[in-house]
């Protein structure tokens, strides 16, 4: 993975594009999740429903600063000591800081801060969380190999960034921030 590469995510991730790049454990599908157009590709290329939602990776804690600002401490603390890392929180968006067509039917937004290296240098060059959903279709193993990932999807996506997955053998756990309770 060179800066070249990340320049050029970055900038279709701006225009409004979707890429595909490995993360700790699958290859995942992302756009900018203020894109509606974006997401709306994502869901249609994956043929899953708005009302589910989608998972969002960021660089740190600082690019969600807005969301938890407002946490209670013990919660704040859950997060910081469970990040960076293979945990999924789902987090109440009580300001309504993210759009429907992220969150779907909830009131949390699902999000990642992640450990894996590719994942943090594109959030970071990006400035702000990046949309983190399987590169697959609903219902289907998720793709481990990028050439099984050009098979099936290089001609509904815009681009996709050179990488390895991490040594993870399944996707991140999913856990509700307020009731403690595992969803995935």
């Amino acid at each position: 993975m060179g800066n070249h590469d990340l320049n050029t995510a970055c900038e279709f991730l701006h225009q409004g594009k979707v890429i595909a790049y490995p993360t700790e454990a699958v290859w995942g599908f992302g756009c900018d999740p203020f894109c509606e157009e974006a997401v709306g590709r994502i869901l249609t290329i994956k043929q899953r429903p708005v009302e589910k939602g989608l998972i969002l990776v960021a660089a740190d804690l600082l690019q969600i600063s807005d969301l938890v600002e407002d946490l209670p401490a013990a919660q704040l603390a859950i997060l910081e000591s469970s990040w960076p890392g293979p945990t999924t929180w789902l987090i109440p968006d009580l300001n309504q800081r993210f759009p429907d067509w992220i969150k779907g039917t909830h009131d949390s937004i699902a999000i990642r801060v992640s450990a894996h290296p590719l994942v943090h240098a594109l959030c970071t060059q990006f400035g702000k969380p990046v949309v983190s959903t399987s590169a697959n279709s609903a219902g289907e193993e998720e793709i481990r190999s990028r050439l099984i990932l050009e098979e099936h999807f290089a001609d509904k996506i815009d681009y996709i960034v050179e990488g390895e997955l991490g040594d993870r053998g399944t996707p991140s756990q999913i856990k509700d921030l307020v009731t403690g309770q595992v969803l995935r």
